[in-house]
């Protein structure tokens, strides 16, 4: 493989800027432009040196830190090396090139991660799980993917793999060695070995409604008439003016999103456009996102005024979320209610008083939505969460063919006919943790790393 290198801190001004080089050649490139303050004869890993980093005119770049790697104890399995530089574009480009003009090639997006897949030091679902601990949003999505960093999932799926592959042998043995037939005990092994693969593959199945919830988080939509409160609910919701707030009906003309986190949970919260017989076509179209928001949304919030009496435009969003996860928020009670709250109570949604205005009940607001969706359910202490989908379909596939497997134990069918559906069993879960994946797979997951990863 060729010496690889980028830039792997972000774009911008920073204290630090690492650029990252691995392969064989690493310290061969590194020793043509790195001058260090001590020579040494030998390198050792994880040590660092302090020295100068000249162009190929002998110019000075920068001072820097040189973070050594000797294969196999790196990222990659590889010779490695870290040239901590100062903070900046400049100086990192310029860095970056000399790397290139002395031997080394520019990384593929994730190649230094994909390198240590391909290397054997981390299966394919450890790998992902790199991506996702960058793209955290919560202390709680980054603790699932730290421990599916760790080996978790691949540990589970390792030893169902491992039991299927003990029963595949015992059966073909006995196709094979029909003399040593010992069909009782192999059936009795099966029966055992198929439940026990069911119920596990049940809960990783089923604990991809929390992951998904860790990873993307839920669609809160605000709905109500104009001028009911929905851009003051939002604002009081982030904590700053994030929405234009004006007593002219129809300010809001589109949907403003933003991201909250409850109980570790994020919250992508919608502001619409106020629903109602709209008066030109922008204002229509605003109206009509609303709506979608409202079908689309895990909750909705729907408000309303309590200093005005319920119309048509209010029983309208009534309707909208009769068969909906809804919290219905009762705003203005610094004002004098009008509002007759027996028929919104006839919906049986929990309701929550708030004065936008006065920036009251924003704090019952949150523990309702908390206690609707369960967010403080989610408890990651010893539990295994699927959070990727693609790790989802392949556990639903090798599901599947359990379930199919264990048909045939029921109807005292020959054992030979299981070997199909325990093969994709094992098959199936081999492309979670990239024992049985395509080349073209690996290419795509790779594809969405960054540069320097």
């Amino acid at each position: 493989m060729s010496t690889i290198v980028a830039i792997s801190t972000s774009p911008g001004i920073g204290g630090i800027g690492i650029v990252r080089m691995s392969g064989k050649k690493c310290f061969e490139i590194l020793n043509k432009f790195f001058i260090p303050k001590k020579k040494k004869s030998t390198i050792k890993g994880y040590t660092m040196r302090y020295g100068k980093v000249v162009d190929n005119s002998g110019k000075l770049v920068d001072e820097v830190l040189v973070s050594y790697f000797v294969a196999p104890k790196s990222y990659t399995t590889e010779n490695m090396c870290e040239i901590n530089t100062h903070g900046g574009t400049v100086v990192m480009n310029q860095i970056l090139e000399i790397c290139l003009q002395n031997g080394a090639v520019l990384a593929e997006p994730g190649e230094f991660t994909k390198r240590a897949f391909l290397n054997g030091r981390i299966d394919l679902s450890q790998a992902e799980a790199v991506i996702d601990v960058i793209h955290s949003k919560t202390e709680k999505e980054s603790k699932v993917a730290v421990n599916q960093l760790e080996g978790n999932l691949s540990e589970k799926i390792g030893e169902i793999r491992k039991k299927v592959i003990e029963i595949l042998a015992e059966i073909e043995v006995t196709i094979d060695y029909p003399e040593y037939d010992e069909v009782e005990i192999t059936e009795a092994k099966i029966s055992r070995i198929l439940d026990e693969t069911d119920t596990l593959l049940d809960k990783m199945e089923k604990s991809f409604l929390n992951g998904k919830i860790l990873r993307d988080g839920l669609k809160v939509a605000i709905i109500g008439k104009p001028n009911a409160g929905k851009s003051s609910l939002l604002n009081l919701i982030l904590n700053e003016e994030r929405a234009i707030v004006t007593d002219i009906e129809g300010t809001t003309r589109d949907t403003i999103e933003e991201f909250i986190t409850i109980d570790g949970v994020p919250l992508k919260i919608m502001d619409t456009a106020g629903i109602r017989d709209a008066k030109d076509e922008v204002e229509k179209i605003g109206v009509e996102k609303s709506r979608k928001a409202s079908e689309n949304c895990d909750i909705a919030l729907a408000i309303f005024d309590v200093s005005r009496e319920l119309d048509d435009e209010d029983r309208e969003i009534l309707d909208l979320i009769k068969d909906k996860n809804a919290i219905i928020i009762c705003n203005k009670i610094d004002l004098e209610k009008r509002l007759n709250i027996t028929e919104i109570r006839s919906l049986g949604k929990p309701i929550i008083e708030i004065s936008a205005k006065n920036k009251e009940g924003v704090e019952n607001l949150q523990k309702e939505i908390s206690k609707l969706c369960h967010l403080n359910e989610i408890a990651l202490d010893g539990e295994l969460i699927v959070s990727n989908q693609r790790h989802k379909s392949h556990i639903i596939n090798a599901h599947n063919n359990v379930k199919k497997a264990q048909e045939v134990v029921d109807n005292c069918l020959p054992i030979d006919i299981i070997s199909s559906y325990l093969k994709e069993i094992i098959e199936e879960l081999g492309k979670i943790t990239g024992e049985n994946v395509t080349e073209d797979v690996i290419n795509e997951i790779f594809s969405r790393f960054c540069l320097g990863k």
